[in-house]
C-alpha cells in the first residue's frame, strides 16, 4: 500500500511537471513561430507597399527604398524572387535575381501552386509568400526564410531536449524525496495499523473469557436467549478482530511472506466443496467450472480465503431461488475467479461500493447474517497483494463478482510451471 502511494504521490507530482513543461514549451515555441512569421511577412508588406503590385514589373527593383529604414544590411541578407501569371495561370515573368538556390522553371512552380490554392500568404518549402490578386492575373513575391526557420527548429529541439533532461532530474529529485513528503501519513498509517493490531490482541482476552464463561452458563441453560445472544455475538466480534488484523496484514509492504507455487486449481475445489455441501442442504442450484491443472504463484491460505468470501457473499445475497455459480479459467497470463448470483436490480445501485470496508448493500438483511462488513475488502487486498484486481459487475438477473490474479508475482523468482 506504501509502495502504491509513492507511486500515486512520484505520477502526480511528474503529471504536474510535465503538464506546466509542455504548455511553456508549447506557449514559447508558438510564440517566437509568430514572431518569425510576423517579421517575414512585415518584410513582404514593406516591399509590397514601397513599390505596390505594378513595381515587380521593374527589373531593377530598388532594395535600398523598401530598406531605406531599417538596417543598412537588410538589402545584402534579403533574398527573394518574384513571378507574375496571366490569368490562365501561365508564367508571364520571373524575376530571380536577388537569389541563386532557385531556377526560373522551379519559381514558376511555386507560383502556379500558390495561384491554384488561392492563398494571400503561407509557406512553400523554405519560403514565405505574398501573393497579390487582380483581374489581369496575380503576382507572388517569395522570401528566403531558411534561416528563420532554422533557427525555430533549433528553438523547438533545444527546448524540448532541455525539457527531457529537465524531466530526468525532476523525477530523480521527486523520487529522492517522495519518502519524505509522504512521511506523516506513513507514520499515520503505521501507528494505526499498530493499534488494530494491539487491540486485536488486547481484545482476545476478554472475548476469550467472555466466551467461555457463556459456554459455562450454556451448560447450565442451553436454551437461555441471553446466553445464546452473547455467544453468538462472541463469534461476530472475534471474527471481525480477525479479519481487521487480516487487513492490517495485508496493507503491509510485504504483504505474502508464505509466497509459493501452488495448485489453484486443487486450492478451489477444496474451497468451494463446503459450499457444494450448503447448496444441497439449503436446496440451491449451485454450479461449478475448475479448469484444471491451472498453478500460479502466491499465498494459497489467502486465495483461498478470498475465494470462500465471494461464495459466502454469493449464498447470502442471492434470491432465494437464484443460482450461484463459480468458476476458475485461464485467461493469457492470468487465472480467473467468478462468482454469480442471482439478486433483484434495486439491490445493485451502490455497487462501486461494494469493496468499501464496513459497507452494506443490504442492511436489514446482513445485521442477522453474522457478517462484519469486510469480507470484500479482504478480497479486494488479497487480489491486490497478488497483483492483480477484482470487480463487482451487474448482469441481467444479478451480479458477478470476477477476481483476475497473475500467474507469476512481478519480480518472483520463481515461474511456476502452467499448462
Amino acid at each position: 500500500m506504501l509502495k502504491k502511494m509513492r507511486r500515486r504521490f512520484i505520477g502526480a507530482a511528474m503529471a504536474a511537471f510535465f503538464a506546466v513543461t509542455l504548455l511553456l514549451l508549447l506557449t514559447v515555441n508558438l510564440w517566437n513561430y509568430n514572431i518569425t512569421t510576423d517579421r517575414l511577412d512585415s518584410t513582404l508588406d514593406a516591399m509590397s507597399v514601397w513599390g505596390g503590385a505594378a513595381a515587380y514589373g521593374d527589373a531593377d527593383y530598388p532594395l535600398s527604398g523598401i530598406f531605406g529604414d531599417r538596417s543598412p544590411e537588410a538589402r545584402y541578407m534579403t533574398r527573394y524572387f518574384w513571378v507574375q501569371l496571366d490569368t490562365e495561370q501561365k508564367t508571364v515573368r520571373v524575376f530571380s535575381d536577388y537569389i541563386a538556390s532557385v531556377s526560373a522553371e522551379q519559381a514558376a512552380d511555386y507560383a502556379v501552386s500558390v495561384a491554384r490554392s488561392g492563398e494571400e500568404r503561407g509557406y512553400r518549402g523554405e519560403y514565405r509568400f505574398l501573393a497579390h490578386f487582380s483581374d489581369n492575373g496575380s503576382t507572388v513575391v517569395f522570401l528566403n526564410a531558411s534561416q528563420e526557420l532554422q533557427a525555430v527548429r533549433t528553438l523547438l529541439i533545444v527546448s524540448f531536449v532541455v525539457a527531457g533532461v529537465s524531466m530526468l532530474l525532476v523525477f530523480a529529485l521527486v523520487s529522492a524525496f517522495s519518502k519524505r513528503a509522504i512521511a506523516p501519513y506513513v507514520k499515520n498509517i503505521e501507528m494505526q495499523k499498530r493499534f488494530i493490531t494491539d487491540a486485536g490482541h488486547e481484545l482476545k482476552t476478554p472475548l476469550t473469557s467472555i466466551s467461555t464463561s457463556a459456554d459455562v452458563l450454556a451448560m447450565a441453560d442451553s436454551d437461555n436467549e441471553w446466553v445464546v445472544n452473547i455467544r453468538r455475538q462472541c463469534v461476530r466480534l472475534s471474527k471481525l478482530v480477525t479479519n481487521l488484523v487480516t487487513l492490517s496484514r495485508l496493507d503491509e509492504d510485504e504483504p505474502l511472506p508464505d509466497k509459493a507455487e501452488f495448485s489453484l486449481s486443487d486450492a478451489a475445489w477444496e474451497a468451494s466443496d463446503h459450499f457444494e455441501t450448503l447448496a444441497k442442504a439449503q436446496g440451491r442450484r449451485f454450479e461449478r467450472s475448475i479448469e484444471d491443472e491451472l498453478s500460479m504463484f502466491g499465498d494459497r491460505v489467502l486465495v483461498q480465503q478470498m475465494i470462500s468470501i465471494l461464495l459466502d457473499n454469493a449464498f447470502k445475497y442471492a434470491e432465494a431461488d437464484g443460482d450461484i455459480s463459480f468458476r476458475l479459467y485461464k485467461r493469457r497470463k492470468s487465472c480467473v475467479i467468478e462468482t454469480y448470483n442471482a439478486c433483484a436490480p434495486e439491490r445493485l445501485t451502490d455497487i462501486d461500493r461494494f469493496f468499501d470496508r464496513f459497507y452494506r448493500a443490504d442492511k436489514s438483511r446482513s445485521a442477522g447474517s453474522g457478517g462484519t462488513g469486510v469480507g470484500l475488502s479482504i478480497a479486494k487486498a488479497v487480489a491486490e497483494a497478488h497483483g492483480g484486481s477484482i470487480s463487482a459487475k451487474a448482469v441481467p438477473g444479478g451480479v458477478t463478482f470476477t477476481a483476475e490474479l497473475p500467474r507469476r508475482l512481478a519480480g518472483s523468482d520463481s515461474l511456476p510451471h502452467l499448462k
